[in-house]
């Protein structure tokens, strides 16, 4: 039997975890858990590039840790990036096979740093912002992941990863890095409940984002005052009875869908073509599928924080077991490019 192809992924420790989250990536996690050989980092070298408060951030880590495994995610499968040097020497080396050029193009920086602009009001951007990329390749081809689920958004980071391992292998004359590839899966993109034009995410505000391990009856509050449109009598309909849906509406019927509720959904979708769908019962029934998910989520993460020395501890060692590939590859790394290397 062929050994499994490898899956690198990674979540910056921002804090809650959202449906937003939960749907667009992290449900993924979980499900390719199955199939491929996984390992699913928690990128805190990362969460410095902006402005941060140190305690907040050892605080975030955790709390994202025990999400994680509290929808799925397996113990032995994560790390907690600053607990493997390896990933910041990597990122070195990778800034000396990088070009200015390349990374002065890569429009999330841009994005980024005019984000950063406006939610502190400071005018510093720093130079980890810029060079995080870099970083990014290290963190994929340290474990020689044969491939990355992104989302489209993320492709040009990628190519940046691909281009940085062909310069490597060419440079060091030797195939030594495999060229990673997108993982595209069938993930929703799960819109904010309150501005449908825009993703789900904390930067825009509480209204903006729905906890998954919050309390039921804020899930079903903000459910219920989600945006839907102006009426129904402006929606168009196609020359098969389908009638258009407003961003908002599509997104609680995307929601719904995502939840696993097919049924249900095909049935309010069949009142919304005939136009008797009561927009109530639509955001009624919604809340009560995040409701629901979201309890067997909170009394898990409840289990595993009862038990919170054991699962930190657990945590700690699946680290220094997916370090003993990193160690490899920097040894290897060192080898092919002239440096000192380590006894590991």
């Amino acid at each position: 039997m062929s050994e499994q192809k490898r899956v690198l992924s990674c979540i910056q420790p921002t804090g809650h975890m959202h449906f937003g989250n939960y749907f667009g990536a992290v449900k993924n996690w979980v499900d390719l858990q199955e199939k491929y050989n996984c390992v699913y980092g928690v990128v805190d070298y990362h969460a410095m590039t902006t402005l941060y408060k140190p305690d907040k951030l050892r605080q975030a880590t955790w709390e994202i840790i025990f999400s994680l495994l509290a929808v799925g995610v397996k113990a032995e499968n994560l790390f907690i990036q600053s607990l493997i040097p390896e990933h910041v020497e990597l990122c070195w080396i990778f800034n000396c096979f990088s070009s200015y050029g390349q990374l002065q193009r890569m429009t999330q920086f841009k994005d980024k740093s005019n984000q950063a602009k406006e939610t502190t009001k400071d005018t510093f951007i720093s130079t980890g912002l810029f060079d995080y990329p870099v970083l990014q390749a290290a963190d994929i081809l340290l474990y020689h992941a044969d491939f990355v689920p992104v989302g489209k958004d993320q492709d040009q980071h990628l190519e940046l990863c691909r281009s940085i391992a062909n310069r490597f292998n060419t440079q060091v004359g030797k195939e030594y890095f495999v060229l990673p590839e997108t993982l595209h899966t069938e993930t929703p993109k799960i819109m904010s409940t309150a501005d449908p034009t825009r993703k789900m995410s904390k930067s825009a505000g509480d209204k903006h984002y729905i906890n998954v391990f919050e309390e039921q009856k804020r899930i079903l509050k903000q459910v219920r005052s989600a945006v839907t449109d102006a009426g129904a009598s402006t929606m168009s309909v196609d020359a098969n009875g389908i009638r258009e849906k407003s961003a908002g509406v599509e997104n609680l019927f995307e929601l719904l869908k995502a939840c696993g509720k097919l049924n249900a959904h095909k049935d309010l979708e069949t009142k919304y073509n005939e136009g008797n769908l009561s927009y109530g019962d639509l955001k009624g029934t919604v809340g009560e599928a995040l409701a629901e998910l979201s309890a067997g989520f909170v009394a898990r993460k409840a289990e595993l924080m009862a038990d919170k020395k054991n699962v930190k501890y657990q945590i700690q060692q699946s680290s220094a077991e997916i370090r003993v590939r990193a160690k490899q590859t920097l040894k290897d790394v060192r080898q092919l490019t002239g440096l000192g290397n380590l006894k590991y």
